[in-house]
């Protein structure tokens, strides 16, 4: 498949309007020194700048016509006319051969299993159980009897890894698993909400092989799970509008769930098209 100058560029012009848009508010607070307890760490965390968001690929073995400016972007081989670059899966491959592999692993087992659905956020409570310092600088809704009061009373099942690695020394032995970096390819499974919020740090690691339109449905996956992954939390903050989830509540487990399994969905589908557009292109 190839794509005409004209069809190719007009896609990378929407792709930046859609990614300017989506990026707007944090790019404006950034310049303002502002911070944001729920809309940072998807900048922080992953670590992706609103211009890698903003750029624009078509996704492996899809080639572009009169696209000399792109005959040294990483990732590109020459194309079959004159000027024309592609995507090339195998020269990653190649160059990265153990990412490669992991972000292939990681996508096909955690979609080869069922999805859990008996976790209700906890992880973000355990990151604050009998402790004196938080990761947020904001108040608990509960306060911290409350907040220990609600772990104590539930089984820690948090399959994630890098999310039991910031639960605090006295949640650790709580969580059904001592997990490991090296098992997470064993133990990632579709309804955790973190393995779905990573959907969009494997489409940045994979770059120019999906296409660009795909990359921004990861990312705004990404921003819808951060959400819920707030309104859940233990913290209070209602200042800056989150109206909390109370997953100690049977309502509040009900509504987890359900978004739970919603987004779930959504990740099944984009692991799908993922793998299509990498690796049967």
């Amino acid at each position: 498949m190839s794509l005409r100058r004209s069809e190719w560029s007009a896609r990378a012009e929407a792709h930046r309007e859609r990614a300017d848009a989506l990026t707007a508010e944090h790019r404006a607070r950034a310049a303002r020194g502002e911070k944001h307890p729920v809309w940072d760490f998807l900048f922080t965390y992953y670590g992706y700048k609103p211009a890698q968001l903003a750029r624009w690929h078509p996704g492996a073995g899809v080639e572009l016509e009169d696209a000399a400016e792109r005959r040294a972007w990483r990732w590109y081989s020459p194309g079959s006319t004159a000027d024309g670059v592609v995507p090339d899966a195998g020269l990653y491959a190649r160059e990265k051969p153990e990412l490669a592999a992991l972000v292939e692993r990681m996508l096909r087992r955690t979609a080869s299993r069922p999805g859990q659905f008996g976790c209700f956020g906890l992880h973000e409570w355990a990151m604050v159980y009998r402790a004196e310092e938080h990761r947020h600088p904001v108040p608990l809704r509960l306060g911290q009897a409350g907040t220990d009061a609600v772990v104590e009373s539930h089984e820690l099942r948090c399959t994630h890894f890098d999310a039991f690695r910031f639960f605090t020394p006295d949640a650790v032995p709580r969580n059904r698993t001592a997990l490991t970096r090296d098992d997470q390819p064993l133990l990632e499974q579709p309804g955790c909400l973190h393995a779905g919020m990573d959907l969009y740090k494997w489409a940045m690691k994979l770059g120019p092989l999906l296409p660009g339109e795909l990359l921004l449905d990861a990312f705004e996956l990404a921003r819808d799970i951060r959400l819920l992954d707030m309104e859940a939390a233990p913290y209070d903050l209602a200042d800056w509008g989150v109206v909390p989830v109370p997953i100690e509540t049977p309502d509040g487990k009900a509504e987890y769930v359900r978004r739970q399994r919603g987004f779930a969905e959504r990740g099944a589908e984009l692991r799908a098209r993922m793998l299509d557009a990498w690796l049967v292109s």
